[in-house]
C-alpha cells in the first residue's frame, strides 16, 4: 500500500453538524484518514469560523485548515425539508458529529432517538461545554470557560499575575481529539458486535458524550489525587513545571530564548558539566528531583548566566552534544523554514483563492499521526460554502433541483 492510498477510514461516512472548532476538529481528524465527511452549514453565513481571523475574502485560513478534506452542504434546519435531508443523510452515515448546546438537536426534532429511528447503527458524537447530563448541562460555554472550569487555566502563567490563556483553542482541540477517538471506538464496537452476531448496540452505548471541561480536566495529570491525598494545591509557576527541575526557558546572548529540560538525574549531571558548574552536579542535595525543585531559583540563575554568554544556536549545539534535551522557541517563520517539518511533509502547499485573488504556495499543517513515514497528503482545503450541496443532495440522496432548493433555503431566497 502506497502512502497515497493509505486511508484506514475509507468507506466511513460522517455527517458533521458542528460549528466553530471542537466538532470540526473531530471531523477533520476522521477526514484526514479517509472518511467522507459531509459538513452541514446554515444558509448565507455558514460556519461562523469562516469569519474568524479573516484577513481577506469570505473564508478564513482557519476555516480552510480545520475543515480540510470535507464536503460542504448547505441545509436550512429551520425548514421541514432541511430536517428531512439531515435524517436521510444520517440514514446513510456511520457517525454524526454535533457541538450545539444540549437540547438544540431535540428542539429541532433531530435528537438521538429520532436519529436512531433513521439509522439504528449510527454513532452519535455530541460535544458541549458541560456534557449532556448534570446540573450545568444546559449552560452555554466556549473553551475558555471550560479550560478554567477544568483546572487548566489556573496553572497557566506567572504566580504573581492573573491566569492567562494559551494562544490556541486548546480546550476545543482536545475535546475534538476525544470526540474522534470516541467515534472510532463506536465504529469498532459496531463491527465487533457484527462479528459476534450480537446485533446493534443500544442507543445509550452509541451516544458519545464529550464535555469540554472534562476533556481539559482529563489532561490535569495528578492534580486531584495530589490534593486529596496530600493537600497539595498546585499553583502557577510560570515557565516551569511544578515539582520538576531544572526545566525552563532561558534567554541567550542574541536575546533569543531556548527551552532546556534537564530534569532527569543522569541528564542533570551532563547539563551542569556543560554549563561549567561541576559543583552543582556533585552537590548531594541536587541528586534527586525533589532537591533540585527546592533549589530551582539557584539552578535557573546559574543556567541563565551561562545561556547569556552564548548565541542560541551555540548554546543548543553544546547541549545537544551533551545529550541534554533542548530546543529553540519557534515562530511561524521558523516552522515554515524548518527541515524536520519539511522532511515529513508537515507543511503542505496550496494555492488559495480569497475570492479577490489567488495566493500561491500557502503552507498548511500536515496530517498527524504519520503513517508510512510521511504525512498523508491533504486532499483538499476547507470547501467554499455549499460547494458540494448539489452533488451530495442530488447524487447521494437523489433529490430533485426543487427539493434541493427547499432543503438548502434557496427556495426562500428566490421568492419575490
Amino acid at each position: 500500500m502506497t502512502q497515497q492510498t493509505i486511508a484506514p477510514l475509507d468507506g466511513v461516512r460522517v455527517l458533521e453538524l458542528g460549528n466553530y472548532i471542537a466538532a470540526p476538529t473531530a471531523g477533520r481528524l476522521l477526514a484526514d484518514f479517509g472518511a467522507e465527511v459531509i459538513k452541514v452549514e446554515r444558509p448565507g453565513t455558514g460556519d461562523e469560523l469562516r469569519n474568524w481571523r479573516l484577513h481577506k475574502g469570505t473564508t478564513s485560513m482557519l476555516y480552510r485548515t480545520l475543515n480540510r478534506n470535507k464536503k460542504s452542504v448547505v441545509l436550512d434546519l429551520r425548514t421541514e425539508a432541511g430536517k428531512r435531508a439531515v435524517l436521510e443523510l444520517a440514514a446513510k452515515s456511520d457517525i454524526l458529529l454535533e457541538n450545539f448546546r444540549p437540547g438544540t438537536l431535540e428542539k429541532w426534532g433531530l435528537g438521538p432517538e429520532v436519529l436512531n429511528q433513521a439509522n439504528p447503527d449510527l454513532v452519535v458524537t455530541r460535544i458541549s461545554a458541560f456534557g449532556q447530563t448534570g446540573p450545568l448541562s444546559e449552560r452555554p460555554g466556549f473553551a475558555a470557560v471550560a479550560e478554567a472550569y477544568g483546572g487548566f487555566r489556573n496553572l497557566v502563567g506567572d504566580p504573581d499575575r492573573a491566569p492567562v490563556r494559551v494562544g490556541v483553542s486548546i480546550g476545543d482541540s482536545i475535546a475534538g481529539l476525544y470526540a474522534a477517538f470516541g467515534s472510532v471506538m463506536g465504529l469498532y464496537q459496531r463491527e465487533a458486535r457484527r462479528r459476534n452476531s450480537a446485533g446493534a448496540a443500544p442507543l445509550t452505548e452509541r451516544v458519545i458524550d464529550v464535555a469540554l471541561h472534562e476533556a481539559m480536566f482529563s489532561m490535569m495529570e495528578s492534580l486531584i489525587p495530589d490534593y486529596q491525598a496530600y493537600g497539595v494545591d498546585r499553583q502557577r509557576v510560570g515557565g516551569r513545571m511544578e515539582g520538576i527541575a531544572p526545566s525552563n526557558a532561558y534567554v541567550c546572548q542574541d536575546d533569543a530564548s531556548i527551552v532546556v529540560a534537564g530534569n532527569g538525574d543522569s541528564i542533570f549531571q551532563r547539563y551542569m558539566q556543560t554549563i561549567g558548574r561541576p559543583d552543582l552536579a556533585g552537590r548531594p542535595d541536587l541528586q534527586s528531583n525533589a532537591g533540585r525543585w527546592a533549589a530551582r531559583e539557584e539552578l535557573d540563575q546559574a543556567i541563565g548566566e551561562w545561556t547569556r554568554t552564548l548565541p542560541a544556536e551555540a548554546a543548543l549545539t553544546a547541549l545537544e552534544a551533551a545529550g541534554v534535551p533542548a530546543g529553540p522557541i519557534y515562530t511561524a517563520a521558523d516552522i515554515s523554514n524548518d527541515s524536520q517539518y519539511a522532511a515529513r511533509d508537515m507543511i503542505q502547499k496550496f494555492d488559495v483563492s480569497t475570492g479577490e485573488e489567488v495566493i500561491s504556495d500557502v503552507g498548511f499543517p500536515g496530517v498527524v499521526p504519520v503513517i508510512g513515514g510521511r504525512s498523508l497528503p491533504i486532499r483538499n482545503l476547507g470547501p467554499d460554502l455549499g460547494e458540494n450541496t448539489q452533488d451530495v443532495l442530488g447524487g447521494l440522496l437523489g433529490m430533485s433541483d426543487s427539493e434541493i432548493d427547499a432543503a438548502s433555503g434557496r427556495e426562500e431566497a428566490v421568492q419575490p
